[in-house]
């Protein structure tokens, strides 16, 4: 008997090794058979527990899961206790008595190696019986989750507290609980060979264009890699300019802020595995609002929106402007302001274009520092790491007290910024323009503001400009660009996202100012 089963063992592992046997099979009549061939796929994989036990008596059946991701008491007091103890199907078939009696909620039929696979690095346990060709998977999957918490990247002092986690199930239920309307459509995929990486793409049927998403799925359905880790692997696999610093895809953890952008006929798409959900198309000046501009009131949320934009103009050039004038263009700084700049830069020993470079190099260094760092220490590192070694290379007499000044506005001016992955690319792009400047002076200057201009009007997002509404100009469209307008006057979506339905409000939505007036 033991040789007999050696042998059928190694004519299974030889098969399989010959790809005789592709988990894409179909489970077959023989219950042995599919027990063996699923204990050779799981060689040497020591927490697949394999459960044998005995169905009304006398019928073999097996339980098969990982342990850690299924939940153990569900297996043990929903199916085993309840199947071992019935001593008959009555005049049922066995696939139909198991879908009408055993107490879990989800109970699927798989036909293949492969469906039951999934259904188990899934955590859903597989129940296979003697005399059957299908197997059932049962929802009971468990395992240790984040709580939910409010996303440290994106904080904010009024709005919602909660952010996703890890666990793609709850993320999704997130959604729903926003949106309650079943137009909610939420498409699923799986990418990776090995990972088997579950995606989601959600939008709101009816709003979102079909071409979007068709051109979505087309895209991810092209990805064939050996597995996604995070959502960052799909975005440089999906968006249209990978080469571009400036991101075409928008990277959140709150679930506000995909709800709004899928009530603008934006699509998102959700990574199992990750917090971080993406949403496209998007536009350059979407990496600039920040959600707290909307859970405040109008005038306030436009004029930090214009601070906004004049902090990221000054963390782009304000270190190329100092060292152009220091260099170039001594004459625009008025004569006691010289003399005093004159005075400090006396011991230094390099040009200004040198000392920009040290420092800025020594600040982003101290900024990577503060974050890789335990919170504990890492703020205290970087604040105090800023001032000692700036103090300590002012005495030192290797940069000047003006580029200290200069240097810290800018870093200040960086954190301005809501989109933490808009400020990589502006810090990026802040050393080349410090070396137009150090060579060409203003005209340096210029010219780099001319390829930015040029390069973010040539970029796409999913067929969508990158400076819309600005760059092609749609007026109507401007009122939550420049400015935040009052709730009450953003009335239609965005044209290029949500022209299927453009109206996202009734008329008359105005507060009407004179009737107040009228009862007094």
């Amino acid at each position: 008997m033991i040789r007999n089963k050696y042998k059928l063992l190694q004519r299974f592992k030889s098969k399989i090794n010959d790809e005789k046997i592709d988990q894409h099979d179909p489970l077959t009549d023989s219950y042995g058979q599919n027990v063996e061939t699923l204990h050779l796929i799981y060689e040497n994989c020591s927490d697949v527990i394999f459960r044998p036990f005995l169905l009304f008596g006398n019928t073999k059946a097996m339980v098969i899961y990982i342990e850690g991701l299924s939940d153990k008491e569900g297996i043990e007091n929903f199916v085993l206790i309840p199947l071992m103890e019935k001593t008959s199907s009555g005049n049922r078939a066995i696939n139909d008595f198991f879908e009408e009696n055993i107490p879990v909620s989800k109970v699927k039929k798989v036909h293949s190696f492969q469906e039951c696979i999934e259904s188990i690095s899934s955590g859903n346990p597989i129940l296979l019986f003697e005399g059957g060709s299908v197997g059932f998977s049962l929802g009971l999957a468990k395992w240790e989750k984040r709580s939910i918490e409010e996303p440290t990247a994106e904080v904010g002092i009024k709005g919602p507290r909660e952010g996703f986690n890890e666990s793609l199930e709850i993320s999704k239920s997130q959604l729903r609980r926003i949106i309650k309307s079943p137009s909610l459509k939420m498409k699923s995929m799986k990418i990776g060979r090995y990972t088997n990486t579950t995606i989601i793409i959600a939008y709101i049927e009816g709003i979102a264009n079909q071409t979007l998403i068709d051109e979505i799925s087309n895209r991810l359905s092209g990805i064939e890699v050996d597995g996604i880790l995070e959502s960052e692997y799909i975005e440089e696999m999906i968006e249209d300019n990978p080469f571009s610093p400036f991101p075409q895809i928008l990277s959140t953890e709150r679930p506000d802020v995909v709800c709004s952008n899928l009530l603008e006929g934006r699509v998102a798409i959700l990574v199992e595995g990750t917090p971080f959900c993406l949403i496209a198309p998007i536009s350059f000046f979407s990496l600039i609002q920040s959600h707290e501009d909307y859970y405040q009131r109008f005038i306030v949320s436009s004029a930090i929106r214009w601070l906004r934009y004049l902090f990221l103009g000054i963390s782009l050039l304000l270190p190329s402007f100092y060292v152009a004038i220091m260099t170039f263009h001594q004459e625009m700084v008025p004569t006691n302001l010289l003399l005093s700049m004159a005075a400090s830069r006396e011991p230094i020993p390099f040009p200004s274009i040198v000392e920009v470079l040290i420092m800025e190099v020594s600040f982003e260094a101290l900024r990577e520092a503060g974050v890789r760092l335990p919170k504990q220490i890492g703020a205290a590192v970087s604040i105090v790491g800023a001032l000692v070694i700036g103090q300590a290379a002012v005495q030192a007499g290797l940069v000047s007290s003006p580029m200290v000044i200069v240097v810290a506005i800018t870093g200040i001016a960086s954190f301005m910024l809501p989109r933490y992955i808009a400020g990589i690319a502006i810090r990026l792009l802040r050393f080349p323009m410090i070396l137009l400047a150090g060579s060409l002076g203003l005209v340096g200057i210029v010219l780099g503001i001319i390829v930015i201009v040029i390069h973010l009007c040539s970029l796409r997002s999913f067929g969508v400009p990158y400076l819309s509404p600005l760059a092609p100009l749609k007026a109507k469209e401007i009122k939550d660009v420049l400015w935040r307008a009052p709730f009450w006057m953003m009335d239609t979506r965005p044209q290029l996202t949500g022209k299927a339905n453009l109206y996202r409000q009734s008329e008359g939505q105005s507060p009407n100012l004179d009737k107040g007036k009228e009862k007094e």
